[in-house]
């Protein structure tokens, strides 16, 4: 006699943007900070600091990829923390920079702000305040959709065709997502995309530990079963590899790796039309478009406009 398998549903949500955001505007943050340490109110504004990081980041991001992953797998690089130093030191750079010379700095100048004098630590203080609820917030409709999703996962409601749940974060980001997470009050399980030596061998923020017991159990509920950054999945959203690595990795948490994987739906949801609705779709899964503002593109797309919405499609599903 054969036994119908459970159907499973791996839900993913984008992290920056669709899970949490800056709790003020991140150039208010940075201003306000450098204020308290010394650094002067007429030079050191808003505005100039959003100019000076949209240009540093941007350079950075084409100079080292993916929090310079790969020269970090090299032994050349420090990584994330190394990346976002240099981020912030540059965008203070070109501001001071800037306001020395009467005018834009030059695009010569050093990204890494290694010739002006920025406080070590103010650098300190901003990894911190960007680690967790200092500089974050939740959406409104986290809390009270996850409530839904745990009371599912504890059995006390259904959620449509599905008898087994996990909640994952795909995101283009270092490995301090778990960290903002939990400081905003979330319970999130230990799978990352880290399983491999590799991987494990990569400095980040989070502490690793490749012989820790993975406190992610099928009896425990977790808001957050398992977190995969590109950072240690390799690749970035829109590449199908992050994709994949989640849903490899939520099997392996469920202990279904040599199943076929037929009973499975994958879901993405993200404020990215690109990078999270059409990546998920281009990577086999479905997906839903949350426009966390202007909404673009939504004409015969799946867009939903609040997680909540998310609980009748799901319901729905066949």
């Amino acid at each position: 006699m054969s036994h119908r398998k459970p159907r499973t549903l791996l839900l993913t949500l984008d992290a920056f943007g669709t899970v949490f955001h800056p709790r003020r505007p991140v150039p208010d943050q940075y201003a306000e900070a450098a204020h308290a340490f010394g650094l002067p109110r007429s030079t050191i504004t808003p505005d100039r600091l959003k100019t000076a990081f949209k240009s540093t980041f941007k350079k950075q991001s084409q100079t080292r990829p993916n929090y310079g992953r790969e020269e970090v797998l090299r032994g050349r690089y420090g990584g994330p923390r190394q990346w976002w130093e240099e981020v912030i030191r540059g965008s203070f750079a070109q501001v001071l920079t800037s306001r020395e010379q009467g005018g834009r700095a030059s695009s010569s100048s050093s990204s890494s702000g290694a010739d002006v004098a920025v406080p070590d630590a103010l650098v300190s203080h901003l990894l911190d305040r960007f680690a967790g609820s200092e500089g974050y917030a939740l959406f409104d409709d986290v809390a009270p959709f996850l409530a839904v999703v745990r009371a599912v996962k504890s059995r006390r409601r259904g959620l449509g065709p599905f008898e087994r749940v996990l909640i994952g974060v795909i995101s283009n980001s270092d490995d301090r997502v778990p960290a903002v997470l939990r400081a905003l009050g979330l319970s999130v399980g230990d799978v990352r995309a880290d399983q491999g030596v590799e991987s494990m061998r990569l400095p980040g923020f989070e502490e690793r530990d490749a012989n820790r017991k993975n406190a992610s159990t099928v009896d425990q509920v977790d808001d957050v079963d398992l977190v995969i950054t590109s950072y240690e999945a390799g690749e970035e959203k829109p590449s199908r590899v992050i994709f994949d690595v989640a849903r490899r990795q939520a099997r392996r948490l469920l202990g279904d790796e040599g199943e076929s994987g037929d009973n499975w739906v994958c879901v993405h949801v993200g404020d990215d039309f690109d990078k999270d609705y059409q990546a998920a779709l281009n990577a086999g899964w479905d997906g839903y478009y949350l426009p966390r503002g202007p909404a673009h593109h939504t004409q015969g797309n799946k867009t939903i406009h609040s997680l909540m919405d998310l609980i009748p499609e799901l319901e729905a599903y066949r």
